[in-house]
């Protein structure tokens, strides 16, 4: 809604005129405002290698299948939201993934 700039009425636009229903005074045309946007050049997609970026704390902790001294851990909620959450552990060395309910 655009406003007279001399008496404060409502400009009215019709058949591409704009006129003040206060005064009746012809009112200037402000410019049209276009909105563009460029698109960018698509670029490849990206591939994670899980490996490279997954960062886990190493504790010490023996491996039931290969009794190496350490292996990385996460956690997970995996029962109802009133019962602790179960710590899943990854042998640095062979690779193996055990649990550990608490």
């Amino acid at each position: 809604m655009e406003f007279c700039q001399k008496c404060g009425g409502v400009i009215l636009v019709q058949n591409n005129k704009a006129i003040c229903l206060g005064c009746g005074s012809k009112a200037k045309k402000r410019p049209k405002i276009q909105i563009v946007e460029k698109e960018r050049e698509k670029g490849g997609i990206a591939v994670i290698n899980e490996k490279e970026n997954a960062v886990y704390p190493v504790v010490e902790i023996t491996c039931p299948q290969c009794k190496n001294g350490k292996a990385y851990f996460w956690t997970t909620q995996t029962r109802a939201a009133d019962e602790s959450e179960t710590k899943f552990y990854k042998c640095v060395k062979c690779g193996h993934t055990w649990r550990i309910y608490r």
